[in-house]
């Protein structure tokens, strides 16, 4: 029987064992996720690939002799994440002890050494199997040498190699020599892909050849090869694998060396102990002789039949880590879900939530869409580990029986309806609309775990699926494997019921494990508690009642500016034909890049990552500076938009039961805390052109009833006087000075009265471009200004505004030492980017931190007014409601008898919903409509 040499290039799967994971970590807060990885994927390949000689292969630090060849190589490549860093150790650590050879030539990479062992092989009459993501080693496919990637389970023999990139084994170099590598920072030939690459190779078999006839290849490609012709060799030379490194020093007689090692069991135990990994302690203590692990009964992953039946490292990696419970809270994820199916099965469940604590509910239903999506079941649990489904309007003919959704709904109104029964729920905003639907008001919202996530980590997915993998080490059943996907989707109404309680009552039961995993966090955070208790749960309650509000439009008003749209974009078009000297279509990037680049011959600003020229927005903006035709673009891009989003699209979107629009306000997306609006989307209706202007003419009123619009005057900017305690800044909203002018004064070293409105123009936009980050580049691009003027500007803003400046540069280094900013009210900010090796993405980041603060306490302060508000309407017994949040501001609707009342009441809670070192002060409009009032 011929022998088998497995090889793992385990240099290619740090990352990603690294990156396939949740971020995981031990009792001590230390990362295991690469660890786990990398060690779930050796078990998993010692059982798929039995091999009587193994290695796992790692880069050796320094540099290699590529490196000497060219001294850009992998000059591109960020350095290891710091927590990937403190795993490598404990990595080999474990590999060792778990019977696998390492190897760590230096001067030499991995795949080199991979290279010469299963040349080794082969003459040795073996077979090798390489276990790699890397697609360089495609060169050392043969009959004899296989290449294996765990991450997706691809298999990659002569003829695998020839249908995954067109070319067999022997010419990869060529291949790759004419394409580039990107990852190690290898140029190939300028625009040659693989289409390319492989017509050129079938044409001329060799890269060799294919240089000989550069002079009868034409076009630009043909141009880009020549050019390339003397860096060619070079390149081919760097991305071919050695096959003959010396490894005399690193191993002995070859393959005996590579036999299996005994397992270390003393050290697996020491290090399954320090990085918690439960059930392999179990298993490896129980070998050992020792069965005591830490004292307690809790459970780790295994590899399962199941988990083997999954795909690839993504797949064994998850599907063990279903398992995975991190808390003792959880030991065995152990299930016990019932369908409710009879009256006395319901009753039981009712006396059950009726004397627990908390209970976690969650509604089926027959759409996403809140106003009109009809229940179809509802899931409960109050225990860990038990919950029920209570199926009600399941359309399935031959399934088990079901109650009524009338009968259930008036068994349980009492309870919904209690505010002293405790709900839990993920998204309880949603499940507030659909009980709604039926004529049940949800109260008693305790706790809601979308935003406990929010608020513990706002950088995070809030998914209940992805917090579940995160934090209890779960993989949920997702809607597509119940319901499927595409055009085959089916509506949950017409699951099966047996499937239908597998899903949804996990959802209760994960759920209330998720928020008994996540609340301890928040409770013991006296910052994040108030941000949860008192700014994000009750403003969730708020907004369930805004969306249900909804606001009245004028349909036959859009109708007319529709109209009035569309006959303006046919005079642009009619006008850019004229400037074109012929007609294209102004939509087609292809036509207008030729009638741009090719006729008018117009600079070439950038390029699409095609190669194209681009004619994106940026790049008309940028030519619009110079040229008729793409300004007059502008203009019928921006009315095209305002047409197509708003005026056509806005009629369409009133609820025909309501006769008004209903807007989603979506809570946990912004890391900053500002709520996002969708279908429609009303917070980016543009306010500075005419024609956006007058689409908020079309929000009305009801008759004998006003619009009103309140909101902040300059209030990031009165943050950031907060914050950073500058006295001058705070002197100004003191005094209640025009910022503005204030501002220009001490730039331009004048009295307020005497500042120009240009001069006041230039402060305004320093003012906000600094809290934005914007740079001495930026804000000369805003004035239209050379940069050193701009730079000077900044400088006296600085020297005027000192405590700003501190504020900014301390800032800066608290965000690098944390991760993360505050808000005043202690909002937690966080920014994954700050000690990034990308210096663009830290800068991006830089910037954040110094914005960030100010955005997030001006989210905190409008939802801290909307609760404020909606709490006053509701104790007065008011007929006013607010109908709109759009960033700082809030819209209402109010009887016109109600009118003073409520615009003398709104400045006063809108300011008195925190106290800072400057005045707060709430604005206040009335309109017939949102335009007029704002």
């Amino acid at each position: 029987m011929q022998k088998t040499l497995l090889l793992v290039d385990g240099s290619s799967y740090l990352y990603r064992a690294f990156h396939a994971l949740p971020d995981m970590r031990n009792a001590a807060n230390e990362p295991t996720g690469a660890l786990y990885g990398i060690l779930n994927m050796l078990r998993r390949l010692r059982l798929d690939y039995p091999a009587a000689y193994i290695a796992c292969v790692f880069d050796a630090k320094g540099k290699t002799f590529r490196d000497d060849m060219y001294a850009d190589y992998k000059a591109t490549r960020a350095s290891m994440p710091e927590d990937l860093v403190k795993q490598i150790t404990p990595i080999h650590a474990a590999v060792r002890a778990m019977g696998w050879p390492i190897l760590m030539v230096e001067g030499v990479e991995a795949d080199d050494v991979i290279g010469t062992l299963t040349v080794q092989a082969v003459l040795h009459g073996m077979t090798a199997v390489v276990s790699t993501g890397d697609k360089d080693l495609a060169q050392l496919v043969n009959q004899h040498v296989t290449l294996i990637n765990t991450m997706n389970n691809e298999k990659l023999d002569p003829p695998g190699v020839i249908a995954k990139f067109g070319v067999p084994p022997e010419r990869i170099v060529d291949y790759l020599t004419l394409i580039g590598d990107t990852v190690d920072n290898i140029p190939g030939v300028s625009k040659v892909g693989p289409k390319t690459a492989v017509k050129w190779l079938a044409q001329y078999d060799t890269v060799d050849q294919v240089i000989a006839n550069a002079a009868n290849i034409g076009g630009a490609v043909g141009e880009n090869l020549r050019k390339a012709i003397d860096w060619l060799p070079q390149a081919k030379a760097l991305v071919t694998v050695k096959t003959d490194c010396d490894l005399s020093e690193h191993m002995g007689t070859f393959p005996e060396s590579l036999v299996v090692l005994p397992q270390d069991n003393a050290t697996l135990i020491d290090i399954y102990t320090r990085y918690n990994f439960k059930t392999w302690l179990r298993e490896v203590s129980s070998l050992n002789g020792s069965v005591a692990i830490n004292g307690t009964a809790s459970e780790e992953n295994t590899l399962t039949p199941k988990n083997t039946e999954k795909a690839g490292i993504i797949g064994s990696v998850i599907a063990a880590v279903e398992d995975l419970v991190q808390s003792s809270l959880f030991p065995d994820l152990a299930t016990n879900y019932e369908t409710v199916a009879t009256e006395q099965q319901l009753d039981h469940w009712l006396a059950v939530i009726n004397a627990a604590e908390y209970t976690s509910v969650d509604t089926e239903t027959t759409s996403l869409e809140p106003m009109t999506a009809q229940l179809v079941g509802i899931s409960l649990s109050c225990i860990a580990g038990v919950a029920a489904y209570i199926p009600v309007a399941h359309r399935s003919q031959d399934g088990p029986q079901q109650l009524s959704r009338d009968f259930v709904l008036a068994k349980m109104k009492a309870w919904l309806e209690d505010p002293s029964k405790k709900k839990i729920g993920q998204n309880l905003k949603y499940d507030s609309h659909i009980f709604a639907n039926h004529g049940v008001t949800l109260r008693g919202i305790a706790h809601d775990t979308m935003l406990e996530s929010y608020v513990f980590e706002s950088h995070r997915p809030h998914d209940m699926d992805s917090m579940a993998l995160r934090h209890l080490g779960h993989k949920t059943i997702t809607f597509q494997e119940v319901c499927g996907k595409g055009a085959s989707q089916i509506c949950f109404d017409e699951v099966e019921i047996a499937r239908a309680t597998e899903y949804a009552a996990e959802d209760a039961d994960v759920t209330l494990r998720l928020h008994q995993t996540m609340w301890p966090h928040i409770e013991g955070d006296t910052n994040l508690r108030f941000i949860y208790e008192k700014i994000e749960v009750p403003t969730a309650v708020v907004l369930q009642k805004i969306e249900r509000n909804g606001v009245l439009i004028d349909a036959g008003l859009l109708g007319t500016q529709s109209n009035e749209l569309g006959k303006r974009m046919l005079d642009i078009e009619q006008q850019a034909y004229v400037l074109a000297g012929q007609p294209f279509n102004l939509n087609s990037p292809k036509q207008l890049g030729e009638i741009f680049f090719e006729k008018l011959q117009l600079p070439i600003v950038k390029k699409t990552p095609s190669g194209a020229p681009s004619t994106d927005e940026e790049v008309l903006q940028k030519l619009a500076e110079d040229y008729p035709l793409p300004k007059i673009l502008l203009d019928y891009r921006s009315l095209s938009k305002l047409k197509s989003t708003y005026t056509d699209k806005l009629p369409k979107m009133v609820n025909q039961t309501t006769g008004r629009v209903h807007t989603n306000y979506a809570q946990a997306v912004a890391v900053t805390g500002r709520l996002a609006s969708n279908d429609p989307n009303l917070q980016n209706i543009p306010i500075r052109t005419a024609e956006g202007r007058r689409i908020r003419e079309a929000f009305v009123a009801p008759e004998n009833s006003v619009i009103v619009s309140a909101d902040y005057s300059q209030i990031e900017l009165r943050i950031m006087a907060h914050i950073s305690g500058d006295e001058n800044m705070l002197r100004a909203f003191a005094d209640g000075e025009d910022i503005h002018r204030a501002t220009a004064a001490e730039i331009f070293s004048t009295t307020p009265k005497d500042v120009t409105s240009e001069q006041r123009r230039y402060a305004k936009v320093i003012n906000f471009g600094l809290i934005y980050g914007m740079s001495a580049f930026g804000l000369a691009g805003n004035l239209g200004i050379e940069r050193g003027a701009a730079q000077m500007y900044i400088e006296k803003y600085f020297l005027r505004f000192s405590g700003v400046k501190q504020f900014m540069d301390d800032t800066r280094l608290q965000a690098k030492a944390q991760g993360y900013v505050e808000t005043v009210f202690g909002r937690r900010l966080w920014l994954p980017e700050i000690n990034s090796p990308n210096g663009p993405r830290r800068q991006g980041a830089e910037r954040a931190a110094i914005n960030a603060p100010m955005q997030g306490t001006a989210a905190d302060l409008i939802k801290l007014s909307m609760i404020a508000v909606q709490d006053w309407l509701e104790t007065q017994k008011l007929g006013s409601k607010m109908v709109m949040q759009v960033h700082d501001e809030l819209v209402l609707e109010v009887p016109q008898d109600e009118l003073e009342l409520v615009r003398q009441k709104l400045p006063e809670l809108m300011a008195g919903v925190a106290t800072l070192r400057v005045p707060l002060i709430a604005e206040v409009g009335v309109g017939k409509n949102w335009d007029e009032a704002h």
